[in-house]
């Protein structure tokens, strides 16, 4: 199948080419408005079909959430349709980058569907965390190992990439055991983020954004040089996707900022997390993720913080986790939180984006 770029190419006029820079900026474009598109016939469509419930671990966040009662979600669903349908169009599916991104986006949306689908059409909580987990470790594992091999033949694929001097630890086969640790674990991050209205959209824009530009640099074989990054042939590429997710999330969020017209669900926040760790595994800048997305990172750190201090203690270390439900129960306003929220996530972006030359 030729990508629509190249068809482009062959029809344009002189020398003009349609660049690796445009198509991402153009896949975002698209992206966003296929999302602003679906949305409203999606969301008339989940009405019908998939409202949410509010059945948490904690009654008083059940109160507090009383008024989401009933808002649609899996919401995910016009995400990754927008992205793959933008992927689609402007990337080259000969990459293998791109591959294993589509592969990545829509089995992890499937698996966020069943959750989403089983806890309101079966009045549970979803799929037992247990069974939940082991697909993810499975749909981790077959992207890891397709990383792994494309990452084989290449100078430093195989690395863990220290920042600090810029020192690299080989991991040889353990590269598929730590791909898979980063996707489930980055899956899980903003999973556990999406919360409150925008909250976890807003959130990926930033980081998102950020890897747009750190996947151009990493296939770019002279700014990878200047930077002292892994040159990924290829990587570049998949800017594309990332630019796709990111027009598409913002897409969303047209609708998904406060008061929420739906949820992203897990339909939604799992691949989303899984393609933000796929970026970082295939630009070797998995010590970057942890900085950009320093906000999933703190939110999943509340939750076993949390966990670990009451099973030691039989008291909470804060009033609810993740995080953002700590302010919920403090009293502040939703928006006042999201937008807090935001700030850090930016800011984190840009020191993620400023240490690849500092450090």
């Amino acid at each position: 199948m030729v990508p629509f770029a190249e068809q482009l190419e062959r029809h344009a006029a002189g020398d003009s080419r349609v660049l690796l820079t445009g198509r991402i900026a153009l896949a975002s474009v698209t992206s966003f408005l296929a999302a602003l598109l679906l949305g409203p016939f999606a969301i008339r469509w989940l009405k019908a079909r998939c409202r949410e419930r509010i059945d948490s671990a904690s009654k008083r966040l059940n109160e507090l959430h009383a008024h989401k009662q009933e808002t649609p979600t899996m919401g995910g669903l016009f995400i990754i349709a927008s992205v793959v349908i933008s992927t689609l169009v402007w990337g080259n599916l000969s990459n293998v980058f791109v591959q294993i991104g589509l592969f990545v986006a829509i089995s992890f949306a499937a698996l966020g569907a069943v959750d989403d689908w089983t806890k309101v059409h079966k009045k549970t909580r979803g799929l037992s965390a247990r069974h939940k987990f082991i697909t993810q470790l499975i749909l981790g594992g077959v992207a890891a190992t397709w990383l792994y091999f494309s990452h084989k033949e290449t100078p430093h694929g195989l690395e863990l990439i220290w920042p600090i001097g810029k020192h690299g630890i080989w991991l040889g086969a353990g590269f598929i055991a730590w791909g898979v640790l980063v996707l489930v674990g980055t899956s899980n991050g903003v999973n556990l983020t999406d919360g409150l209205d925008g909250l976890a959209s807003g959130c990926t824009v930033f980081v998102g954004s950020a890897f747009i530009g750190l996947t151009y640099l990493a296939g770019h074989v002279v700014m990878a040089d200047y930077l002292s990054i892994p040159h990924i042939t290829g990587a570049g590429e998949f800017g594309i996707v990332i630019g796709a997710l990111v027009g598409a999330v913002m897409g969303f969020l047209w609708f998904n900022c406060y008061p929420a017209q739906v949820f992203m669900g897990d339909t939604g926040s799992l691949p989303i997390g899984a393609l933000l760790a796929l970026a970082a595994l295939v630009t070797r800048q998995e010590a970057v993720l942890v900085i950009a997305g320093g906000v999933f990172v703190i939110e999943t750190l509340s939750v076993i913080a949390q966990v670990g201090w009451f099973r030691m203690t039989g008291n909470k270390l804060i009033a609810c986790s993740p995080l953002h439900n700590h302010f919920v129960f403090k009293g502040e306003h939703e928006i006042k939180i999201v937008t807090r929220f935001w700030i850090g996530s930016a800011l984190l972006a840009i020191l993620s984006v400023a240490s690849l030359k500092i450090l």
